[in-house]
Protein backbone atom coordinates (compact mmCIF):
# COMPACT_ATOMS: atom_id res chain seq x y z
CA UNK A 1 0.00 0.00 0.00
CA UNK A 2 1.18 3.25 -0.88
CA UNK A 3 0.11 6.66 0.20
CA UNK A 4 0.95 10.61 -1.63
CA UNK A 5 1.73 12.80 1.08
CA UNK A 6 0.85 16.33 0.15
CA UNK A 7 3.32 18.53 2.74
CA UNK A 8 2.53 22.32 3.24
CA UNK A 9 5.26 25.07 2.98
CA UNK A 10 4.16 28.81 3.94
CA UNK A 11 6.88 31.74 4.01
CA UNK A 12 9.83 28.74 2.61
CA UNK A 13 9.31 26.68 5.52
CA UNK A 14 7.16 23.63 6.38
CA UNK A 15 4.48 23.60 8.41
CA UNK A 16 4.35 21.73 11.31
CA UNK A 17 1.45 19.65 10.99
CA UNK A 18 2.18 18.43 7.69
CA UNK A 19 4.14 15.36 9.97
CA UNK A 20 1.01 14.19 11.15
CA UNK A 21 0.27 13.26 7.44
CA UNK A 22 3.60 10.43 8.40
CA UNK A 23 1.61 9.17 11.34
CA UNK A 24 -1.30 8.69 9.59
CA UNK A 25 0.36 6.75 6.68
CA UNK A 26 2.14 4.21 9.65
CA UNK A 27 -1.36 3.72 11.41
CA UNK A 28 -2.85 2.75 7.70
CA UNK A 29 0.36 1.10 7.33
CA UNK A 30 1.27 2.37 3.68
CA UNK A 31 4.79 3.63 2.04
CA UNK A 32 5.13 7.04 2.18
CA UNK A 33 5.82 9.76 -0.59
CA UNK A 34 5.63 13.30 -0.51
CA UNK A 35 5.07 15.84 -2.63
CA UNK A 36 5.96 19.52 -1.72
CA UNK A 37 5.90 22.63 -3.57
CA UNK A 38 8.53 24.96 -1.66
CA UNK A 39 12.54 25.08 -1.51
CA UNK A 40 15.42 22.56 -2.27
CA UNK A 41 16.84 23.77 1.29
CA UNK A 42 13.12 23.41 2.88
CA UNK A 43 12.40 19.33 2.85
CA UNK A 44 10.74 17.04 5.25
CA UNK A 45 12.76 15.36 7.83
CA UNK A 46 12.31 11.53 6.23
CA UNK A 47 13.53 9.18 4.09
CA UNK A 48 12.11 7.87 0.62
CA UNK A 49 11.36 10.08 -1.99
CA UNK A 50 10.29 13.67 -2.09
CA UNK A 51 8.97 15.31 -4.86
CA UNK A 52 9.93 18.85 -5.27
CA UNK A 53 8.02 21.57 -7.41
CA UNK A 54 9.63 24.60 -7.51
CA UNK A 55 7.55 27.61 -5.57
CA UNK A 56 9.12 29.99 -7.37
CA UNK A 57 7.16 28.86 -10.79
CA UNK A 58 4.11 27.28 -8.60
CA UNK A 59 3.56 29.78 -5.82
CA UNK A 60 2.35 28.79 -2.44
CA UNK A 61 -1.02 29.31 -2.66
CA UNK A 62 -2.21 28.22 -6.67
CA UNK A 63 -4.70 25.56 -6.18
CA UNK A 64 -5.14 25.51 -10.03
CA UNK A 65 -1.08 25.04 -10.39
CA UNK A 66 -0.77 22.41 -7.85
CA UNK A 67 -3.33 20.00 -8.63
CA UNK A 68 -1.53 19.67 -11.73
CA UNK A 69 1.46 19.15 -9.73
CA UNK A 70 -0.38 16.87 -7.92
CA UNK A 71 -1.92 14.72 -10.75
CA UNK A 72 1.90 14.01 -12.26
CA UNK A 73 3.05 12.98 -9.42
CA UNK A 74 -0.08 10.18 -9.15
CA UNK A 75 0.76 9.30 -12.87
CA UNK A 76 4.09 8.14 -11.33
CA UNK A 77 3.35 6.76 -8.21
CA UNK A 78 0.03 5.57 -8.98
CA UNK A 79 -0.37 5.53 -4.83
CA UNK A 80 -3.61 3.99 -3.04
CA UNK A 81 -4.45 6.96 -1.04
CA UNK A 82 -3.25 10.73 -1.68
CA UNK A 83 -3.45 12.51 1.94
CA UNK A 84 -3.53 15.96 2.68
CA UNK A 85 -4.54 17.56 5.48
CA UNK A 86 -7.53 19.76 6.36
CA UNK A 87 -6.30 23.16 6.42
CA UNK A 88 -7.29 26.24 4.17
CA UNK A 89 -5.03 24.53 1.44
CA UNK A 90 -6.07 21.21 1.56
CA UNK A 91 -10.00 21.75 1.79
CA UNK A 92 -9.03 24.06 -1.44
CA UNK A 93 -6.76 21.45 -3.52
CA UNK A 94 -8.26 18.35 -2.22
CA UNK A 95 -11.43 18.09 -4.26
CA UNK A 96 -10.10 19.53 -7.29
CA UNK A 97 -7.42 16.53 -7.36
CA UNK A 98 -10.33 13.72 -6.65
CA UNK A 99 -12.24 15.72 -9.78
CA UNK A 100 -9.64 15.65 -11.75
CA UNK A 101 -8.66 11.71 -10.87
CA UNK A 102 -12.71 10.58 -10.74
CA UNK A 103 -12.13 9.26 -8.07
CA UNK A 104 -13.60 9.54 -4.31
CA UNK A 105 -12.55 12.07 -1.42
CA UNK A 106 -13.06 11.37 2.26
CA UNK A 107 -13.06 14.96 4.26
CA UNK A 108 -11.84 15.51 7.56
CA UNK A 109 -10.51 11.97 8.73
CA UNK A 110 -10.22 11.40 12.43
CA UNK A 111 -9.38 7.53 12.53
CA UNK A 112 -8.32 4.47 10.86
CA UNK A 113 -10.89 2.31 11.15
CA UNK A 114 -11.07 -1.44 10.15
CA UNK A 115 -11.79 -1.40 6.13
CA UNK A 116 -12.35 2.26 6.21
CA UNK A 117 -12.02 5.48 8.10
CA UNK A 118 -13.60 7.54 10.55
CA UNK A 119 -15.27 10.92 10.03
CA UNK A 120 -16.77 13.19 12.40
CA UNK A 121 -20.20 14.73 11.52
CA UNK A 122 -23.89 16.28 12.98
CA UNK A 123 -21.66 18.71 14.22
CA UNK A 124 -18.63 16.82 15.50
CA UNK A 125 -21.32 15.57 18.16
CA UNK A 126 -20.91 11.89 16.22
CA UNK A 127 -18.64 9.68 14.43
CA UNK A 128 -19.55 7.73 11.08
CA UNK A 129 -17.54 4.99 9.42
CA UNK A 130 -16.59 4.82 5.71
CA UNK A 131 -15.45 2.88 2.88
CA UNK A 132 -13.81 4.31 0.09
CA UNK A 133 -14.54 2.41 -3.17
CA UNK A 134 -12.20 1.99 -6.01
CA UNK A 135 -8.55 3.77 -6.12
CA UNK A 136 -6.68 6.06 -5.60
CA UNK A 137 -8.58 8.07 -2.71
CA UNK A 138 -8.08 11.28 -1.93
CA UNK A 139 -8.53 11.77 1.83
CA UNK A 140 -7.66 15.22 4.36
CA UNK A 141 -6.59 14.71 7.99
CA UNK A 142 -8.63 16.99 10.95
CA UNK A 143 -5.43 18.88 12.37
CA UNK A 144 -4.47 17.38 15.88
CA UNK A 145 -6.39 13.84 14.39
CA UNK A 146 -3.27 12.01 14.19
CA UNK A 147 0.21 12.00 15.87
CA UNK A 148 3.29 14.17 14.64
CA UNK A 149 5.72 11.93 13.25
CA UNK A 150 9.50 12.53 12.10
CA UNK A 151 10.73 9.60 10.08
CA UNK A 152 14.18 11.21 10.02
CA UNK A 153 16.72 10.14 6.91
CA UNK A 154 17.80 12.14 4.12
CA UNK A 155 14.99 12.03 1.52
CA UNK A 156 15.63 11.04 -2.22
CA UNK A 157 14.83 14.11 -4.22
CA UNK A 158 12.99 14.01 -7.51
CA UNK A 159 12.10 17.05 -9.22
CA UNK A 160 8.57 17.30 -10.70
CA UNK A 161 6.97 19.77 -13.31
CA UNK A 162 3.37 20.00 -14.73
CA UNK A 163 2.32 22.23 -17.36
CA UNK A 164 1.76 25.77 -16.14
CA UNK A 165 0.39 27.27 -18.98
CA UNK A 166 -1.94 30.21 -17.97
CA UNK A 167 -0.90 30.59 -14.17
CA UNK A 168 -4.28 29.03 -13.01
CA UNK A 169 -7.50 30.76 -11.90
CA UNK A 170 -6.21 31.80 -8.65
CA UNK A 171 -3.97 34.64 -7.88
CA UNK A 172 -2.31 34.43 -4.54
CA UNK A 173 -1.57 37.86 -2.64
CA UNK A 174 -0.33 37.31 0.58
CA UNK A 175 -1.31 36.49 4.01
CA UNK A 176 -3.11 38.52 6.16
CA UNK A 177 -2.55 37.76 10.10
CA UNK A 178 -5.40 37.44 11.84
CA UNK A 179 -6.35 39.94 14.33
CA UNK A 180 -4.54 40.84 17.97
CA UNK A 181 -6.07 38.01 20.63
CA UNK A 182 -7.51 39.53 23.79
CA UNK A 183 -5.94 37.50 25.81
CA UNK A 184 -2.92 35.72 24.64
CA UNK A 185 -3.26 32.39 26.06
CA UNK A 186 0.13 30.79 24.30
CA UNK A 187 1.80 33.01 26.79
CA UNK A 188 0.04 31.55 30.08
CA UNK A 189 1.84 28.93 32.28
CA UNK A 190 -1.71 27.76 33.43
CA UNK A 191 -4.69 27.59 31.64
CA UNK A 192 -8.33 26.73 33.29
CA UNK A 193 -10.85 26.39 30.48
CA UNK A 194 -14.54 26.32 30.60
CA UNK A 195 -16.69 23.85 28.48
CA UNK A 196 -20.26 23.29 28.20
CA UNK A 197 -20.45 20.98 30.77
CA UNK A 198 -20.45 24.07 33.23
CA UNK A 199 -23.86 24.56 32.21
CA UNK A 200 -24.47 28.28 32.06
CA UNK A 201 -22.73 31.98 31.01
CA UNK A 202 -22.88 32.85 34.94
CA UNK A 203 -20.51 29.85 36.34
CA UNK A 204 -17.69 31.49 33.93
CA UNK A 205 -16.80 33.64 36.75
CA UNK A 206 -16.41 30.44 38.97
CA UNK A 207 -13.97 28.98 36.41
CA UNK A 208 -12.13 32.57 36.56
CA UNK A 209 -12.37 32.05 40.33
CA UNK A 210 -10.49 28.55 39.80
CA UNK A 211 -7.64 30.41 37.27
CA UNK A 212 -7.52 33.55 39.51
CA UNK A 213 -6.11 31.28 42.20
CA UNK A 214 -3.48 28.66 40.34
CA UNK A 215 -2.75 32.47 38.77
CA UNK A 216 -3.57 31.54 35.55
CA UNK A 217 -6.08 32.78 32.34
CA UNK A 218 -9.31 31.47 31.60
CA UNK A 219 -10.23 29.27 27.99
CA UNK A 220 -12.57 28.07 26.88
CA UNK A 221 -14.27 25.32 24.12
CA UNK A 222 -16.02 26.35 20.72
CA UNK A 223 -19.03 25.57 22.24
CA UNK A 224 -19.10 28.13 25.04
CA UNK A 225 -17.74 30.69 22.84
CA UNK A 226 -20.65 30.10 20.15
CA UNK A 227 -23.12 30.12 22.89
CA UNK A 228 -22.00 33.98 23.76
CA UNK A 229 -20.68 32.98 27.35
CA UNK A 230 -17.36 34.00 27.12
CA UNK A 231 -14.96 36.20 24.48
CA UNK A 232 -13.92 34.26 21.31
CA UNK A 233 -10.34 35.21 22.09
CA UNK A 234 -10.37 32.80 25.06
CA UNK A 235 -11.22 29.82 23.26
CA UNK A 236 -8.69 27.34 22.51
CA UNK A 237 -8.71 24.69 19.51
CA UNK A 238 -7.84 24.33 16.07
CA UNK A 239 -10.47 27.42 15.32
CA UNK A 240 -9.17 29.37 18.58
CA UNK A 241 -5.57 29.30 20.26
CA UNK A 242 -2.83 26.46 20.13
CA UNK A 243 -1.55 26.58 23.81
CA UNK A 244 1.10 24.53 25.56
CA UNK A 245 0.85 25.70 29.37
CA UNK A 246 2.44 24.11 32.16
CA UNK A 247 -1.03 23.63 33.58
CA UNK A 248 -4.23 22.92 31.65
CA UNK A 249 -7.73 22.43 33.82
CA UNK A 250 -10.41 21.50 31.80
CA UNK A 251 -13.83 21.92 32.86
CA UNK A 252 -16.79 20.09 31.67
CA UNK A 253 -14.76 19.48 28.21
CA UNK A 254 -15.93 16.40 26.43
CA UNK A 255 -12.60 16.36 24.39
CA UNK A 256 -13.77 17.46 20.68
CA UNK A 257 -10.82 16.48 18.45
CA UNK A 258 -10.48 19.96 17.17
CA UNK A 259 -10.32 21.21 21.37
CA UNK A 260 -7.86 18.50 22.02
CA UNK A 261 -5.76 19.67 18.78
CA UNK A 262 -5.24 22.99 20.52
CA UNK A 263 -3.71 22.07 23.96
CA UNK A 264 -2.49 18.35 24.27
CA UNK A 265 0.91 19.70 24.12
CA UNK A 266 0.16 21.11 27.87
CA UNK A 267 2.70 20.32 30.35
CA UNK A 268 0.28 18.65 32.73
CA UNK A 269 -3.94 18.25 32.18
CA UNK A 270 -6.52 17.94 34.61
CA UNK A 271 -9.87 17.48 33.34
CA UNK A 272 -12.85 17.34 35.62
CA UNK A 273 -15.97 15.58 34.02
CA UNK A 274 -18.83 13.32 35.17
CA UNK A 275 -18.12 11.31 32.37
CA UNK A 276 -15.53 8.89 32.94
CA UNK A 277 -15.76 8.03 29.21
CA UNK A 278 -15.19 11.43 28.17
CA UNK A 279 -12.62 11.75 25.31
CA UNK A 280 -10.87 14.37 27.07
CA UNK A 281 -9.42 11.67 29.49
CA UNK A 282 -7.39 9.51 26.89
CA UNK A 283 -5.05 12.77 27.05
CA UNK A 284 -5.46 13.54 30.77
CA UNK A 285 -2.79 12.89 33.60
CA UNK A 286 -5.56 13.45 35.73
CA UNK A 287 -8.98 12.59 35.04
CA UNK A 288 -11.26 13.86 37.84
CA UNK A 289 -14.73 12.19 37.94
CA UNK A 290 -16.94 14.83 39.46
CA UNK A 291 -19.94 17.32 38.97
CA UNK A 292 -17.32 20.04 37.82
CA UNK A 293 -20.15 22.77 39.60
CA UNK A 294 -19.31 20.90 42.94
CA UNK A 295 -15.09 20.43 42.49
CA UNK A 296 -14.44 23.24 40.99
CA UNK A 297 -15.71 25.47 43.72
CA UNK A 298 -14.36 23.09 46.14
CA UNK A 299 -10.88 23.56 45.45
CA UNK A 300 -10.53 26.84 44.74
CA UNK A 301 -11.47 27.22 48.16
CA UNK A 302 -9.05 24.93 48.83
CA UNK A 303 -6.65 26.43 47.27
CA UNK A 304 -7.32 30.20 49.27
CA UNK A 305 -6.22 28.44 52.44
Amino acid sequence: MKALLIAECRDGKILDYSYELFGFAAQLPADAVVLLVGKEGELPECGGTVYLADVAKYGECNPDLHKRVVLAAVEREKPDYVVLMHSSYGWDLAPRVAAGLKVAQLSEVVAVAEDGFELPCCSQKMRRKAKPVGSPVVLTLQLGAFPVVKPGGAPALQRIDADAEGEGKVEFLGYEPPPPKGVDLGRAEVIVSAGRGIGKKENIEVIAALARALGGEVGASRPVVDSGWIDAGHQVGTTGQTVSPKLYVACGISGAIQHLAGMKKSGFIVAVNKDKEAPIGEVADVLVVADVMQFVPALTAKLAK
